[in-house]
C-alpha cells in the first residue's frame, strides 16, 4: 500500500525523528517552551535526553508522561480511567469522546493507558492550533495527525477523505488506537453531541458499505468528566462577546490562552470512562435505511453511551438546582459542597474582564455548563 499520500498529515515515522529532534533543539522558541515545561534542568541535558529517544513512544515516556502526571498532581484532585467496558487490550480502537480540554483530553488518556499496560493513542488535532512551526513538529513527534481546517469546500472533501483513509490504515494496518473528539472544537455549554460530519468523515475510508466501514474502526465512546473546567469563564465570556459583537471570532491569541488556562487551571477530580465498542449496535442497524438516518442513529448511540458514562459530581447537582431554582437534587450534596461550588462560580465570574459585563447572563452560562452533563446523564440512563 502506498502511504506517501499521508506524509503531510501523519505523525513522523520513527526513522525521521533524529532529523526532527535536531530541528527542534535548534529552535529558540522550542528551547524556551521546553525549559518552561521542565524547569531546573539545563537545556543541554534535555537535548541529550531527546536525542536518545529512538521512537515516538520513547519520547512520550521520557518527557510527556512525567510532565502530564505532574500537571495531574498539581492541578487535579485525582485522575482515573475505567477501561473495563473494552476488555480486549490487543485491539486498536477509535476513542470518540466529548471534548473539554484542547491538550489534556488526549494527553491524560495516553498516560492512563500506559499505566494499564497499553499503548498511547494517535491524536487528531486541528491545524488552527499549530500556530508555530515548532508546535506542529512537536505534536507530530507526539503521535498526532493533522486535521486541516481552513480549506475550500472541494479541498475539504479531499482532505477529509485522505484523513479517513489514514485513520482506517492506522487502525487496521498499524493496529494503533486513535483519539478523536466527537465534534470540531469544544462544546462551549458542555451539551456534548456527536457531529454527523465526524462519522461521515470516518465512513469515507475503508471497504464495504457505510456500516462495514464504521465497524472497521472499532469505535469506543469515551466519557471524560472534569469536576471543574478551568476554561469555563473563558467560554462564558465568549458567549457574551458573541451575543454583543456581530461576527465575533476568537483570535490565535485566544486559543493560546485557552491552552494555557486548561493546562494549569484547577480541575478537581478527572475521570475517563470507556463505554463498550459500538459494533454490537452497528450490526443490528438496517443497512437499507437512508444514509442520513443511519448517521443520526449512530450519533445518538455514541451520545447515549458517552452521557450514561459521565461521572456526576456534587457541583453538577448544585448547578442544576441553582439554574432551575429548585432543591430537587439537594440529597446529592451537603451544604458545604454547595457553598464550595457557589464560591467557585463567583471566583470564575470575577476573572471575566470585558466591557458591559453582564453578570446574570454570564452566571447563567457558567451554571448551564455544569448542569448540562447531569441533564444528559439523566436522559441517557432512562
Amino acid at each position: 500500500m502506498d502511504t506517501t499520500e499521508f506524509d503531510e498529515i501523519r505523525p513522523y515515522n520513527d526513522e525521521e525523528l533524529p532529523q526532527i529532534f535536531e530541528e527542534l533543539i535548534a529552535d529558540p522558541a522550542f528551547q524556551k517552551a521546553a525549559t518552561d515545561a521542565i524547569p531546573n534542568v539545563p537545556f543541554e541535558l534535555l537535548a541529550q535526553k531527546i536525542r536518545a529517544c529512538k521512537s515516538k513512544l520513547d519520547f512520550q515516556e521520557t518527557f510527556c508522561y512525567g510532565i502530564l502526571w505532574k500537571i495531574a498532581a498539581d492541578h487535579t484532585d485525582g485522575l482515573t480511567l475505567d477501561h473495563t467496558a473494552v476488555p480486549d487490550k490487543s485491539k486498536a480502537y477509535t476513542y470518540v469522546s466529548n471534548h473539554r480540554d484542547i491538550i489534556l483530553d488526549s494527553g491524560f488518556l495516553s498516560i492512563l493507558l500506559i499505566d494499564q499496560g497499553m499503548d498511547t493513542v494517535e491524536i487528531a488535532i486541528g491545524d488552527n492550533l499549530l500556530v508555530y512551526p515548532w508546535i506542529k513538529k512537536l505534536v507530530r513527534v507526539n503521535k498526532s495527525f493533522i486535521v486541516q481546517r481552513a480549506l475550500t469546500m472541494r479541498q475539504m472533501l479531499e482532505s477529509s477523505a485522505r484523513m479517513s483513509r489514514y485513520m482506517h490504515y492506522t487502525i487496521n494496518e498499524k493496529n494503533q488506537s486513535i483519539w478523536i473528539a466527537q465534534r470540531e472544537g469544544r462544546a462551549k455549554d458542555s451539551n456534548d453531541r456527536t457531529q454527523d460530519s465526524v462519522l461521515k468523515m470516518l465512513a469515507m475510508g475503508g471497504e464495504g458499505d457505510l456500516i462495514d466501514r464504521l465497524m472497521e474502526m472499532n469505535i469506543a465512546p469515551l466519557a471524560i468528566s472534569y469536576e471543574y473546567d478551568p476554561c469555563d469563564f473563558l467560554k462564558a465570556q465568549e458567549f457574551q462577546l458573541k451575543r454583543d459583537i456581530e461576527g465575533y471570532k476568537k483570535t490565535t491569541q485566544d486559543d493560546l490562552i485557552s491552552m494555557q488556562t486548561g493546562l494549569f487551571g484547577y480541575k478537581g477530580k478527572v475521570h475517563f470512562q470507556t463505554a463498550p465498542c459500538i459494533n454490537d449496535r452497528l450490526a443490528q442497524l438496517d443497512r437499507s435505511l437512508p444514509k442520513q438516518e443511519l448517521f443520526s442513529s449512530i450519533s445518538a448511540c455514541i451520545d447515549q453511551r458517552i452521557h450514561s458514562n459521565y461521572r456526576i459530581y456534587s457541583g453538577n447537582y448544585v448547578a442544576y438546582d441553582l439554574l432551575k431554582g429548585t432543591s430537587e437534587f439537594a440529597g446529592h450534596y451537603t451544604p458545604e459542597e454547595k457553598q464550595r461550588f457557589v464560591t467557585y462560580i463567583e471566583q470564575q465570574l470575577g476573572k471575566i474582564k470585558i466591557p458591559n459585563k453582564d453578570e446574570d447572563f454570564l452566571r447563567g452560562k457558567l451554571l448551564l455548563m455544569y448542569a448540562n452533563p447531569l441533564v444528559n446523564y439523566l436522559a441517557a440512563c432512562q
